[in-house]
């Protein structure tokens, strides 16, 4: 009787190295899935994007031309747009935010899983969580900086058309290549220190509340893992994400809709505010934050 010999294996190389990945845990299908589920998100919740930018805005445009605001709350704004530019104009500038997604949406999960998986190993804490995610959101918005600044003057050309303002941007190609004429590569990250800072409050609220608060849902509550729990722990991040992250988003938003003169330089920048009586009236309104809120657990859910 032949006697066999056992198996022998060498305990050094990690078994998961000899397993072949299928496509579908790859990274070039992760870029890709993420792209298309934020692209069909937005495609939902953009609307909301340009009227929340049209509010936080519109203070300064009344300001500009010494009138008072005409659009005060989310509805009579979105209504607005609606009534005297077109239903149509709610998805102005969406090809912009697909060249955002391309860049954002698929290096930032890519960025995160690649953290999460290299440094965060099987015991991924909070504040890892936290600080990958911050890392990757931070570096992908400041990539996809040019293509969120012509969505925001994209999503602003209707009201400054009615304003009786010349237009300024006819189509995302043609807003590419204007300011990259007037500013040259600088120009295209104009408004990218606060960009980048509200990507990473972003990042840092929704990330860090969310796995807390599915945690105090699952643990302290006995609430069973499934949607519920997903759409509660959603609802508290976004409202999260949007309190901490507001005030950066309106100053992205008013520094990215300045004009520049034809050497690209910003004509006037004045984001001024009294401490003590404005700060909460220019930066949480209560409608944009709902907007924002709400544009947020969408995308989530």
């Amino acid at each position: 009787m032949v006697e066999k010999k056992p198996i022998v294996t060498d305990t050094k190389t990690p078994l998961t190295e000899n397993v072949e990945k299928r496509f579908i845990e790859t990274m070039p299908c992760t870029y890709i899935l993420s792209v298309l589920a934020a692209t069909n998100a937005e495609l939902v919740t953009y609307p909301l994007d340009l009227t929340k930018t049209r509010l936080q805005i519109q203070g300064e445009l009344a300001k500009a031309q010494e009138v008072k605001a005409r659009y005060r709350g989310m509805l009579a704004t979105a209504f607005g747009v609606v009534k005297e530019e077109g239903a149509l104009k709610l998805w102005y500038g969406m090809s912009s935010v697909i060249t955002r997604h391309m860049i954002y949406s698929g290096v930032r999960v890519c960025t995160y899983d690649y953290l999460r998986t290299t440094f965060g190993h099987d015991n991924l804490t909070v504040w890892k969580s936290a600080l990958f995610g911050v890392l990757s959101g931070c570096f992908a918005q400041w990539l996809a900086n040019p293509a969120d600044l012509v969505k925001v003057q994209m999503q602003m050309e209707g009201k400054r058309r009615l304003m009786g303002e010349p237009p300024r941007v006819l189509s995302s190609h043609q807003a590419f290549v204007d300011i990259y004429r007037r500013g040259g590569i600088v120009g295209l990250w104009q408004g990218s220190v606060p960009s980048v800072q509200r990507a990473a409050l972003v990042n840092l609220g929704d990330l860090t509340s969310y796995d807390m608060a599915k945690r105090f849902l699952i643990h302290k509550m006995e609430m069973e893992e499934g949607p519920l729990a997903h759409m509660l722990a959603s609802f508290v991040a976004g409202f999260v994400a949007a309190v901490v992250a507001t005030p950066a988003d309106v100053v992205k938003s008013r520094v990215m809709n300045q004009p520049t003169d034809e050497r690209g330089r910003q004509v006037s920048v004045h984001i001024k505010f009294n401490i003590n009586s404005q700060f909460f009236q220019l930066f949480f309104k209560p409608e944009a934050l709902s907007m924002r809120v709400l544009w947020i657990v969408l995308r989530k859910l």
